[in-house]
């Protein structure tokens, strides 16, 4: 059984720093690419960061330089370190798995990020 686990999410001050992780199971983890994806209330769900097999990364603009995206394949963990957070990251953080070949694609439940004073 395939599954996402998300965690690390919380409350934190403006300017300060959260990991988040995701615990894969179920599938060959090293074979896929993994991506964080958030949602703000009212909102679609937009693409934050992203991680080939091959660990080219890729990130939006609005989290260039202040989140990381990171794997570890021996524990079939991808992270997301989000630093420098504005109160405007809040949203609910879902991490992703897609075959390179774009199917199949598994979500976890989400976990959720308030950036607020």
């Amino acid at each position: 059984q395939v599954q996402l686990v998300e965690s690390g999410g919380g409350l934190v001050q403006p300017g300060g720093s959260l990991r988040l992780s995701c615990a894969a199971s179920g599938f060959t983890f090293s074979g896929y690419d993994m991506r964080w994806y958030r949602q703000a209330p009212g909102k679609e769900r937009v693409l934050v960061a992203a991680i080939t097999s091959g660990i080219s990364t890729n990130y939006a603009d609005s989290v260039k330089g202040r989140f990381t995206i990171s794997r570890d394949n021996a524990k079939n963990t991808v992270y997301l370190q989000m630093n420098s957070l504005k109160p405007e990251d809040t949203a609910s953080y879902y991490c992703n798995a897609i075959n390179p070949t774009g199917w199949p694609t598994y979500w976890g439940q989400g976990t959720q990020v308030t950036v607020s004073s």
